[in-house]
């Protein structure tokens, strides 16, 4: 079935590009703009260090201390923390790549990564601030309230999704030891040049997919833009599910009511659409299923509507 979709997917995309390439070189060239000038320069370098970090074996010292916390707030090892921390300040997706490199070099169980991957994967404060609540919403939102219904329905999903993991009444981590490597590193593949060379090859080859991504999701859009010219809420909804960032700023230059753009565009970064959801399978390995994943992401957008009518109808 997946490759039945991939192959009438594709042959619908060559055909687009071979009729209409001036729309088809447009969106390809706005999705690597989005690639070359923001997230090769934002992501790359925190691929390159946190790849330096858990190579080094780093990660569990530094956030050890605090393992209580990090235990009684989120239910996370130590290093599962890291992909908490970073997963928040770095956005999609970062949360899901540090998680499966993590789960990759025996940092954390299985049953923890699954869970981690259902909170840790969300968009970027400086995502948020600058084109969700600037650019696309004109600066008509406080941020406080973007950022208080965000972050709370985020703090809920993890909730609920914890009461599931722990349904059997363990706790989450025990019983786990983490096995750093299956065998013992040589001294050239544990030296500093070794680490900081593989780190460099890692990111640039994870930066390398995700514009890979973002050039057929653009391609995409535009695709689905030309063949259906309606103006309905409902053109608008699929754009956001396609992809995150063309759909807001779809959504900006709409004529929908203020309130309704509003609600659309927190639900549209909480889901993250099908472009983020490709990248996010992509980094992360077969041995984990991202039906949690996908599952987590149907709860947070519920609780978020519900917030935002709740604070709508009360404030």
């Amino acid at each position: 079935m997946k490759k039945i979709l991939y192959t009438v997917v594709s042959l619908v995309l060559l055909v687009f590009l071979l009729f209409f390439p001036r729309e088809s070189l447009a969106s390809a060239q706005e999705g690597m703009q989005l690639w070359l000038n923001i997230l090769l320069p934002t992501l790359l370098p925190f691929m390159i260090l946190t790849g330096v970090l858990i190579r080094t074996d780093m990660i569990g010292q530094r956030l050890t201390p605090m393992e209580s916390i990090w235990q009684k707030i989120f239910g996370v090892s130590p290093a599962g923390a890291y992909a908490v921390l970073f997963g928040l300040l770095c956005g999609y997706p970062m949360g899901a790549k540090l998680t499966s490199d993590l789960y990759a070099s025996r940092k954390i169980s299985r049953r923890e990564a699954q869970y981690l991957l259902t909170f840790t994967n969300h968009a970027s404060p400086m995502f948020i601030s600058s084109y969700l609540i600037h650019t696309c919403m004109n600066g008509q939102v406080s941020a406080l309230e973007v950022f208080s219904l965000l972050l709370g329905s985020a703090f809920l999903t993890m909730l609920c999704m914890r009461l599931w993991f722990f349904r059997t009444g363990s706790r989450y981590t025990a019983g786990f030891s983490p096995i750093y490597t299956s065998k013992k590193e040589t001294s050239s593949d544990s030296s500093p040049g070794a680490i900081l060379d593989a780190s460099i090859m890692n990111g640039f080859e994870t930066i390398t997919k995700l514009g890979g991504y973002i050039l057929m999701f653009s391609i995409l859009t535009a695709c689905v833009r030309h063949f259906w010219k309606s103006q309905s809420i409902l053109s608008y909804v699929l754009f956001c599910l396609l992809e995150m960032t063309t759909g807001l700023h779809s959504l900006a230059l709409s004529g929908l009511n203020p309130e309704i753009k509003y609600l659309c565009a927190l639900v549209t970064v909480v889901l993250g659409g099908a472009c983020i959801t490709a990248q996010t399978r992509s980094l992360v390995t077969e041995e984990l299923s991202l039906l949690p994943y996908l599952a987590s992401k149907l709860v947070n957008a519920l609780i978020v509507i519900v917030l935002f009518l709740f604070f709508a109808k009360i404030i």
